[in-house]
């Protein structure tokens, strides 16, 4: 049996200690911190075309062997401004957005279609930098959705047909029995591009780029569109 001296005396201690290591976890977590010191970014740096910038930063990034290079924050909202946030896979960019696939009937498709305006975010830790994008989604065509679609290994196409993104589900058997289901369905045959399935363009409006430096006076520069074409401009870190 307890004595009476143990609840008096030792659950303040615990609670004590508890503080303590709460505060400690506090600490280390604000102490965390780098100084940038790779590159720099100025005014005859910057290409006027934010394509030709992104081209260059692109190349850099791919040439610095990153993993998943291509990986992006990509943000929605709701028609009431509640915003979401995932990681998705850039597939292609050009002079008319940046391209990346999913499921329309998922979470951040359904926001698209109530809220066609996204925004875009690469960090490239390795060399400082990161680019922001914002703009405006459409769907790309039936048949740029086909090809790309149709470039995918097989297990990707039938996980586009298994899997009911974003829906709530009892438990991962659904998804296995549904692979099961359309493996057997489409075997010996091409398997169709789900209608449920696309891409994605986001037309960007303005793209900002980042690059790190010392002492957190990071450089920036601010493309936004305008009729004659981008206006450059330079931001305080």
């Amino acid at each position: 049996m307890f004595s009476p001296f143990f609840y008096v005396f030792n659950f303040p201690f615990i609670d004590r200690i508890f503080a303590v290591e709460t505060s400690c976890m506090k600490t280390s977590v604000a102490d965390i911190r780098k100084d940038y010191k790779q590159h720099s970014l100025n005014e005859s740096d910057v290409a006027s075309d934010p394509f030709v910038q992104f081209e260059h930063w692109w190349q850099d990034a791919v040439n610095s062997e990153i993993d998943e290079v291509n990986a992006m924050t990509l943000a929605t909202a709701t028609k009431q401004g509640v915003p979401s946030a995932r990681i998705v896979l850039l597939k292609g960019y050009d002079p008319q957005g940046f391209v990346f696939f999913t499921n329309y009937d998922s979470h951040k498709g359904q926001e698209l279609a109530d809220n066609p305006k996204a925004a875009l975010v690469f960090f490239w830790k390795e060399l400082e930098r990161q680019i922001r994008i914002e703009g405006t989604v459409e769907k790309i065509s039936a048949a740029e959705s086909d090809e790309y679609f149709h470039s995918r290994p097989e297990g990707s196409r039938i996980g586009a047909w298994a899997s009911p993104q974003s829906s709530v589900i009892p438990d991962r058997n659904v998804i296995e029995a549904n692979v099961t289901k359309y493996t057997s369905e489409f075997s010996g045959q091409t398997i169709p591009r789900p209608e449920h399935w696309g891409g994605y363009r986001v037309k960007p409006t303005v793209i900002e780029f980042w690059q790190g430096r010392s002492s957190r006076l990071h450089d920036r520069f601010k493309y936004t569109k305008i009729e004659q074409g981008w206006k450059v401009e330079r931001l305080a870190p």
